[in-house]
């Protein structure tokens, strides 16, 4: 099974380091990584580059102009390039833990996406793990319950291992809380959705409606927490101006019981 991961970013390169460093030390090396750039300045371009010198895994970096938020075209320009058979999709401020790739690849079934959860990390340890240059995706759960404590960290149960069985899939038709900051789909229910719909421009809802349309299409929802959970890094708040009208486009959605992009992964070379 290959597996493609892509890694949305946008000026912010001391995150994404850390965001690569945990991907490069990851147990399962069977996979490549596509940094989604969403215009950033040459800074990012240069460290991915740097990075991908000596990386363990084929690393590559997709870029398109500055044009605002626009993460969703950031996603499908890496997708339409990707070579996996299955798509991990992770933020590029969230740090995946050395066993996050095997654990996505174990719940990977077909017809089925996973939706994993994270941890937040608070405003002051954020800056101060990646001024240090901190290995975080290193730490011990001892060390994660004292960050707990010294409230670092909102909570500890997305670190914790938990198999489940079957109760991964009691909310397979569920598409709340389902984030692109931790996803896995198959690549070829990208292809049949279309990808990440364009007309959701501007912070808000455009990975929500990703999996209204999967769940329409009849991918169902397996619970990834307790299994993938990754290290959410603080960031100011996106600017959220276009929420309302995002939200009102996804509820449309919802009542259309729309399956396809309109404007989507099929405008990219490659994508068929």
């Amino acid at each position: 099974m290959s597996i493609s991961v892509v890694v949305t970013t946008y000026n912010r390169p001391d995150a994404l380091r850390a965001v690569l460093d945990g991907l490069g030390a990851q147990t399962d090396r069977a996979f490549e990584v596509l940094v989604a750039d969403d215009g950033s300045r040459d800074d990012t371009r240069e460290l991915v580059e740097s990075f991908a010198c000596g990386a363990p895994v084929p690393v590559r970096h997709v870029w398109q102009e500055d044009q605002g938020f626009r993460a969703g075209a950031a996603r499908n320009r890496a997708t339409a390039l990707a070579y996996g058979d299955y798509v991990v999709f992770l933020d590029g401020d969230c740090v995946p833990r050395p066993e996050f790739i095997a654990r996505h690849r174990s719940l990977i079934r077909r017809g089925w996406m996973v939706a994993g959860n994270r941890v937040l990390l608070s405003e002051s340890f954020t800056k101060e793990a990646l001024a240090a240059h901190m290995p975080l995706h290193e730490w011990t759960d001892e060390q994660w319950r004292a960050a707990h404590r010294r409230g670092d960290i909102n909570r500890m149960l997305p670190l914790r291992h938990l198999a489940l069985g079957p109760l991964r899939r009691l909310a397979a038709s569920r598409w709340q809380r389902v984030r692109t900051c931790n996803l896995g789909v198959w690549r070829r229910d990208l292809k049949r959705v279309n990808g990440f719909d364009e007309v959701f421009e501007g912070w808000g809802y455009e990975d929500s409606d990703l999996a209204v349309r999967l769940i329409n299409a009849g991918v169902r929802r397996k619970e990834g927490a307790y299994a993938t959970g990754v290290l959410h890094l603080w960031h100011r708040e996106n600017d959220r101006r276009a929420e309302g009208e995002n939200w009102n486009r996804l509820q449309q959605r919802i009542r259309d019981r729309a399956t396809r992009a309109e404007r989507g992964l099929d405008q990219y070379p490659g994508a068929a």
